[in-house]
């Protein structure tokens, strides 16, 4: 997220695709309407389903699910055919403007409608809203990632931004509303199978890196894994760790070994694609640990007799620590009271795990006091020494404590800081580059100088391309920087030149052969940001994205597309062989039938306002249960009436694998009259089946239903693996 919440209000235009933030993320609905109605934003909703959101919005634009590329290349047309592109913003810090202008060219607001089935005229008013405000901001959820082509709508989205300017400016920028608190700390912290924390790569050079933070022997790190390649290779991500239990020819991919055990600590694993094949996995595991406040609804699915082990988790009230929030800022959650009965804390069960497996020495030594570390003060430390990447070198636990203790001095539209705090910004977001850095709640913003929150765009992949200069332009630098254009990241070599500065012979000795990513001295950056340098240098952003498998983002539909027409014009990419250790389908699994013949209904699918997540701690509420007790399916009455389902009747659900689900037909116009809504929430029953008997005596939920995960289709992100979720097809029958 390159701005945050409360700076939604200083905006003139809000777009959003794929986010229902009046169900899902409330407290930001609230500064979307601010902004609506003390700043006279325009709001304009791009969805599938005519939401809470929409319902708010001066425009709403209903789109075929898996359609947001075609919709956003069709916007990015008449940008160019009006001339509403910043053209300076362009000549001076992106690279590969061209090509999107080229690539859009098809995306006529004609051609446009017949992809997304959104008539040409909404396309044209929303475009025209949305460019000529000043600024506008781009917002948007899993309804853009949770899609074979996510990472490539979530880049053509700032790619649009990028062409009007919009990005490094209050009330613009490019914002992900995360699904709940420390979804970004989360990520910051290497919970990714491809990344060490503070998302450093895997190779040898990341590896030893972390080896000196964490005060271990590499030699020993090394000796954890099989061979070393598989230390430097992608792990099994979230959504495909089950093909490396029952699929033989991915186990390859994992030095020849199947996955045997799981621990799943914090995690609901039964939200992602296909959860009968989850089942199918959890009941072939030899072993299977959850570590939870609530007992995990995957633990009810599985029907394995042994080796299946509960270990009650304490809640955020009964633990203490930071958490991150979508806009990169940290708080200080503060124990209120000892974890009760057998529950105990997140870290005091991976402790204990360590001491058992004998590596609890290792374990601890990066906070460097042996065995009389103060958690999670010193924890926290350690993250802020280590992770430079993201620069959070200034948030440590004692400024973040006095953030969180001083909250109600800080400005929401801003998080400017006073008193105590004054020329703070709140939680310190990052990048926070040193203990006097105030934050930068605003990403890329040259208006400022560097110390100040300022920067402009990381140079991250070298210097030219085809002979074009990736460094940004002259004149676009942070206020008072040294260097007015663009410069390389800040390394022992260029330091001097940089900067402008002599080194003593003890600070070249302490930042030699080291870049701002690894410089513990903290030479570098203090005199980077003393020079007005932002660290990671002063790069263009790039439109191109040579290392990935579309260089441009590409609208391709989706595997079970509802438009086989369409596919021979917009096919899905190759099959992809180890892809995160697995061998992936897409072309294949695109061809191998005209799905929608036999499945031709489309799911729409989402969260609800009165259950988180998988529903698995909302669902125990007694009174948020009588607000949503049961699964449903919104269907159209026109279409209900073809299928011959009354409001309120029970109807079959098939996907396009083996799943199936029975729920209740619930009739509503907020969705076309070929798709089905389908909430995410739910869980305790399987296939007609309810599972309530299989949790451990008093832990039922109040709340209960089909998961609608069962009948999801395979598919899964090109570049990041990410599960899709949001473009499946489906056969409905009356039950």
């Amino acid at each position: 997220m390159t701005n945050h919440i409360g700076d939604m209000q200083n905006s003139k235009a809000i777009i959003i695709f794929g986010a229902n933030p009046a169900s899902n993320h409330p407290i930001a609905m609230q500064h979307i309407l601010k902004a609506k109605q003390l700043n006279g934003a325009k709001i304009i909703v791009v969805d599938p389903r005519f939401t809470k959101t929409a319902a708010k919005s001066d425009l709403y634009c209903r789109i075929r699910t898996g359609t947001d590329i075609a919709f956003l290349y069709g916007i990015i047309r008449l940008i160019r055919e009006n001339k509403w592109y910043d053209k300076s913003f362009i000549a001076d810090r992106v690279y590969g403007m061209d090509d999107i202008f080229k690539e859009c060219e098809e995306y006529t607001p004609e051609h446009v409608e017949d992809i997304t089935g959104c008539p040409k005229e909404l396309l044209i008013q929303a475009a025209t809203a949305f460019a000529t405000a000043d600024p506008g901001c781009l917002i948007w959820n899993q309804g853009w990632t949770q899609h074979t082509i996510g990472s490539s709508n979530t880049r053509l989205g700032s790619i649009m931004q990028l062409s009007l300017g919009n990005l490094g400016k209050p009330g613009g920028g490019c914002n992900i509303l995360r699904g709940h608190d420390n979804v970004q700390g989360s990520t910051d912290l290497g919970c990714l199978a491809d990344t060490l924390p503070g998302y450093y790569g895997l190779s040898e050079g990341s590896w030893k890196y972390f080896a000196k933070q964490w005060n271990v022997d590499y030699e020993w790190l090394k000796g954890r894994f099989k061979t070393k390649e598989m230390m430097e290779a992608k792990g099994f991500s979230l959504g495909l760790w089950i093909h490396g239990v029952l699929d033989k020819e991915n186990q390859k991919n994992n030095a020849d070994t199947p996955i045997k055990a799981l621990v799943c600590i914090g995690n609901g694993i039964s939200t992602i694609t296909q959860t009968h094949k989850v089942k199918e996995a959890l009941d072939k595991l030899e072993m299977v640990v959850f570590i939870d406040p609530f007992v995990n609804d995957a633990a009810v699915i599985t029907t394995r007799n042994d080796n299946l082990f509960l270990l009650p988790a304490a809640t955020q009230v009964e633990t203490e620590g930071t958490v991150v929030n979508t806009a990169r800022s940290a708080q200080w959650r503060t124990k209120v009271i000892e974890p009760l009965y057998e529950a105990r804390e997140d870290q005091d069960i991976l402790f204990d795990f360590a001491k058992r497996l004998g590596f609890y020495d290792q374990y601890i030594a990066g906070m460097g006091k042996g065995d009389k570390f103060k958690w999670p003060e010193d924890a926290t430390d350690e993250i802020a020494r280590s992770l430079k990447t993201i620069g959070m070198q200034g948030r440590t636990a004692a400024r973040i404590k006095k953030h969180t203790e001083n909250w109600h001095l800080f400005e929401s539209t801003s998080l400017k800081g006073r008193g105590p705090v004054e020329k703070e910004y709140y939680g310190l977001p990052w990048p926070c580059w040193t203990e006097t850095h105030p934050g930068s709640p605003v990403l890329y913003n040259i208006n400022i100088p560097v110390a100040q929150g300022g920067m402009g765009f990381r140079n991250r992949f070298g210097l030219e391309r085809d002979g074009v200069n990736l460094l940004s332009a002259e004149g676009s630098a942070p206020k008072g920087s040294r260097i007015n254009g663009g410069y390389a990241e800040i390394t022992a070599k260029n330091i001097e030149e940089l900067a402008g500065v002599t080194l003593t012979d003890a600070e070249k000795k302490a930042v030699e052969g080291k870049n701002w990513k690894t410089d513990d001295s903290g030479i570098l950056n203090k005199y980077a940001i003393a020079a007005g340098l932002a660290p990671y240098g002063n790069a263009r952003a790039r439109a191109i994205v040579w290392n990935f498998i579309d260089h441009i983002p590409k609208h391709r539909e989706p595997l079970h597309s509802f438009r086989p027409d369409l596919v021979k014009r917009y096919p899905a990419v190759k099959d992809i062989p180890n892809h995160f250790r697995t061998n992936v389908r897409y072309k294949t699994e695109q061809d191998a039938q005209v799905w929608v013949k036999n499945y031709p209904i489309n799911i729409v699918s989402g969260r609800i306002v009165e259950h988180m997540g998988s529903g698995t701690e909302t669902r125990a509420s007694k009174y948020l249960s009588e607000l949503a007790p049961e699964m449903y399916g919104e269907l159209h009455p026109n279409l209900a009436g073809k299928l011959g389902i009354k409001d309120g009747e029970m109807m079959w659900v098939y996907g396009t694998g083996e799943g199936k689900i029975r729920i209740k037909c619930k009739y509503s116009h907020r969705v076309d009259e070929k798709s089905v809504f389908l909430p995410q929430n739910f869980s305790g029953v399987w296939q007609g089946e309810s599972l309530l008997g299989r949790y451990p005596d008093k832990t039922a939920p109040y709340g209960s239903g089909e998961s609608s995960n069962q009948v999801t289709s395979y598919g899964f992100d090109q570049q990041t693996s990410c599960p899709e979720t949001k473009c499946s097809l489906v056969r409905i029958e009356r039950a």
